[in-house]
């Protein structure tokens, strides 16, 4: 491996050769490299391989998730950066283990956006609508795959409800699907209904499983109603921390914590949080 010398940040050279995007994709591989060396690198990152750095690949994504669904643009550039160096570091292991590297990577989805685009790349014409467009890339994904069953190539390390409505489009492709939302509310009511059942007679495993067939009919409905259930979710839990952060502020303002408050105190803060952020949302329509 070449000498490495850590170049002066990019905002100080004022090189443009330095500053071209193929320099900067070098010199960090070159850092990545150099992590890994057997010799110089650091202690924890030559401990560590694939499966052990894939959690840290799922994290970073959702850091850039939460950038994006924060408007925190000033955040999403170091964000995208930290994604980006998992593709590096699993490149690098791979390429350790003499199974590709990086530019093989680069060019494999290059190759791969061409393919999945005649109408850009190619001679096909470009009048199609979105739809269009999406069942197009989903045909060419599955001629890709060659013969397979329906459900096959869904990842299996997706975020368990991403996963359960992938699992569900697959299977509605080949008419797997009720025909409205009506019969999956009702599905929604008869699982809940069993899983009130499971809880009083069953074992936890049993209340498990019932429960897990509920949040997989919650994302069925979440399919129909073209709602996404992780960015949902996401939203839920945001709104939950900051209505209870007033309650926390309230408490604070009479000299009390959560803890020495009570339910019926917290839940009465609760509902005006809730009316606060519902005053300030019709203010800002109006305005």
């Amino acid at each position: 491996m070449p000498p490495f010398a850590p170049a002066q940040p990019d905002r100080d050279t004022g090189d443009a050769d330095a500053r071209s995007t193929g320099a900067r994709m070098e010199r960090l591989e070159q850092i990545m490299a150099r992590l890994r060396d057997p010799e110089t690198g650091c202690p924890w990152d030559l401990e560590q391989d694939f499966a052990s750095i894939a959690p840290y690949t799922i994290e970073e994504a959702y850091e850039v998730a939460d950038a994006i669904e924060r408007k925190a643009w000033g955040e999403l550039r170091g964000e995208l950066g930290d994604l980006l160096f998992q593709s590096v570091y699993h490149a690098q292991m791979a390429q350790e283990a003499g199974l590709f590297d990086l530019a093989d990577v680069i060019g494999a989805i290059s190759d791969k956006m061409v393919d999945r685009h005649p109408h850009v790349f190619g001679s096909e014409s470009r009048d199609k609508t979105a739809d269009q467009q999406t069942a197009d890339w989903e045909a060419r994904k599955a001629a890709e795959r060659g013969p397979a069953r329906v459900l096959d190539g869904v990842a299996l390390g997706l975020p368990a409800l991403t996963r359960a409505v992938k699992l569900q489009k697959r299977a509605a492709r080949v008419g797997f699907d009720w025909p409205s939302t009506d019969e999956v509310v009702a599905k929604i009511a008869e699982e809940a209904a069993e899983l009130v059942e499971a809880r009083d007679r069953l074992t936890e495993a049993e209340v498990a499983e019932e429960f897990g067939d509920l949040m997989f009919v919650m994302a069925n409905l979440a399919r129909h109603l073209k709602v996404d259930p992780e960015a949902a979710l996401r939203a839920a839990n945001a709104k939950f921390t900051r209505r209870f952060q007033r309650i926390e502020d309230w408490l604070a303002e009479a000299g009390k914590t959560p803890a020495q408050s009570d339910l019926a105190e917290m839940d009465a803060l609760w509902n005006r949080a809730k009316a606060e952020e519902k005053s300030g949302g019709k203010k800002a329509a109006a305005k």
